[in-house]
């Protein structure tokens, strides 16, 4: 019984059926819903723990939202213009992660800062007490997807040239 050969096993069929089971490379909309999902994820675990309902909140809007807007953006240009660049796909992926994480963190810091000065330019101080969390949640979602990306890009990228 055990030298009964399989011939099913040789078909094209078959051959295509387990290719298409291999790990897949660079897909963007499924980066961008894990660079979603996991900061979200996270502060609404940590808002239920402290019972932050503001965090709870902020978990799906701001913190998974920018998430979601800053590896958008990134992975797109790092499926447009990141291959041609020798300074990211020739450094190591630790540094190339690091360097778009500090990027990204001060675009965060620089969204947060123009969330928090428009709404005193138009007269809306009323509501400005609402946008004292992006301090912390535009540059940590940008850090943050921005290192689930670069990292991932990186190592899709390296396995297609190799």
């Amino acid at each position: 019984m055990s030298n009964v050969k399989h011939s099913h096993k040789k078909d094209s069929a078959y051959v295509l059926a387990s290719e298409g089971s291999e790990e897949k490379g660079f897909v963007l909309w499924r980066e961008v819903l894990m660079a979603y999902v996991s900061p979200a994820v996270m502060a609404g675990i940590g808002g239920l723990i402290t019972g932050d309902r503001s965090l709870q909140i902020a978990a799906l809007t701001t913190i998974g939202g920018t998430s979601a807007l800053i590896a958008w953006l990134l992975g797109l240009w790092l499926r447009k213009r990141g291959r041609s660049k020798r300074w990211v796909v020739g450094q190591p992926r630790l540094l190339v992660v690091v360097m778009f994480a500090i990027i990204c963190a001060s675009l965060g810091f620089f969204a947060a800062w123009l969330t928090n000065r428009v709404p005193d330019m138009v007269g809306l101080s009323d509501y400005s007490i609402w946008f004292d969390r992006v301090w912390i949640d535009f540059p940590l979602s940008g850090t943050i997807a921005s290192t689930i990306m670069t990292w991932r890009w990186h190592k899709a990228f390296k396995k297609i040239t190799h």
